[in-house]
């Protein structure tokens, strides 16, 4: 049997004996519910924050208001502030973050439902981000956002040798 994206993320994660830290946006939680999903996922899973308000990202993970308020929730600038702060929040060695329009409302012509921005903070003071523009309803568009999260995660383990 293939070995789930979860569970290889997980066996890379083990390997190096890292933990990992998530900041969730558009997809409430469902990154943090698939990771732990995995049986022994408490050896390399620190913590989730589900930031669904500005608020909360500014008061949680130290995203600067200047920044939602210039660019808006959903930008590669503010995946990334995310990241960078649920790591330093976790004291993770690596984190993801994902945040963006799951639909059907909330949509504009600059940022339509789809658009997300996953990134990730790695333990060198490296963050990584990439921009997804997916389809389908709701739940499809916050799957796809939590596949790219986990895929994401997955090649930074696979590059750094894990």
């Amino acid at each position: 049997m293939e070995e789930r994206l979860e569970e290889t993320v997980g066996r890379l994660l083990a390997a190096r004996e890292w933990s990992l830290a998530v900041a969730e946006s558009c997809t409430g939680g469902l990154i943090a519910h698939t990771v732990t999903n995995v049986p022994g996922s408490s050896a390399y899973f620190e913590r989730a924050v589900v930031a669904y308000s500005n608020e909360s990202k500014t008061e949680l993970l130290g995203v600067p208001t200047e920044m939602l308020e210039r660019e808006g929730a959903v930008s590669a600038d503010v995946a990334r502030a995310m990241a960078e702060g649920v790591r330093s929040l976790a004291d993770a060695s690596v984190a993801v973050s994902a945040t963006g329009i799951a639909g059907p409302t909330g949509g504009t012509p600059d940022k339509p439902v789809g658009l997300v921005y996953v990134a990730l903070a790695g333990p060198g003071g490296e963050t990584r981000c990439e921009e997804h523009r997916f389809s389908g309803d709701r739940l499809g568009v916050k799957e796809a956002t939590c596949r790219a999260a986990l895929k994401l995660l997955r090649r930074y383990l696979e590059d750094a040798g894990a």
